[in-house]
């Protein structure tokens, strides 16, 4: 249960989610614990606008600039309005009542930013698949532990609730692309902040293993080792007997 008087807002980045989104905010607005639902049309060709609007969510539309722009031009409409804030995909549907699990460790002081863990989607358990996003994972895993020295089993998780102190403290923006979750992680543990995993049962589209599931995993590792180039490694400080200090990047 969430503390009495606790704002919670929703944040939900879209594109072409028209024959998702409905379902997302119904179950959304199904949980008491969220005050606000921020549905950003980062420019979108169907009927996600309509649709999201319809269900009750509060609508902007812009020009698609990706996930990291939606995200912060959701968070610029809602700034100081929250004292914590869901991001969450849009192709969540029914799954998305899962995001009242991340509130749990923020409301009572356990981590200052919770990521939500997906179990392996049962389409691809039966065929066998595991959705090909391996390579990618792997790079998000070993550059986050390579940049704060911790590892996460999900670091590409885009399903989260984070306190609004904390994004504040980061300039109240997202990394552009798809290095998103990398760079907010990374930022975050830098600045001192808890990350936690959280187990959830949330369910959302799974990229598909064709050609256009693979150029959609090239654009992900592209962005991912691009938000890793720019962000500094980890240094740790050592002191020698004789006072000297050295740092050295954290392998």
């Amino acid at each position: 249960m969430i503390s009495k008087g606790l704002r919670v807002c929703a944040l939900v980045p879209a594109y072409n989610e028209a024959e998702r989104i409905g379902r997302t905010i119904d179950a959304l607005k199904s949980r008491r614990q969220i005050d606000r639902i921020i549905v950003v049309d980062d420019g979108s060709t169907d009927a996600t606008s309509d649709r999201a609007r319809s269900a009750g969510a509060e609508v902007i539309t812009k020009k698609n600039g990706g996930k990291g722009s939606a995200l912060t031009t959701a968070y610029e409409a809602a700034r100081c309005d929250a004292d914590v804030y869901l991001l969450l995909d849009a192709d969540l549907g029914a799954s998305a009542t899962e995001c009242v699990k991340l509130l749990y460790p923020i409301d009572h002081g356990i981590a200052s930013m919770t990521i939500g863990m997906l179990p392996p989607d049962p389409a691809f358990v039966e065929s066998g698949e595991s959705g090909g996003m391996g390579f990618v994972v792997n790079l998000a895993r070993k550059g986050i532990e390579r940049h704060t020295g911790r590892q996460f089993n999900q670091p590409l998780s885009g399903q989260r609730a984070v306190l609004g102190s904390v994004l504040e403290e980061l300039g109240g923006s997202f990394a552009d692309g798809f290095g998103v979750e990398v760079d907010l992680t990374i930022r975050a543990l830098n600045a001192g902040f808890e990350v936690v995993e959280v187990q959830t049962e949330f369910r959302h589209a799974v990229t598909a293993s064709d050609w256009s599931g693979l150029m959609h995993r090239g654009r992900q590792w592209m962005d991912v080792a691009r938000t890793l180039r720019r962000l500094k490694p980890l240094q740790r400080r050592t002191v020698a007997k004789d006072g000297a200090e050295t740092n050295s990047v954290v392998q």
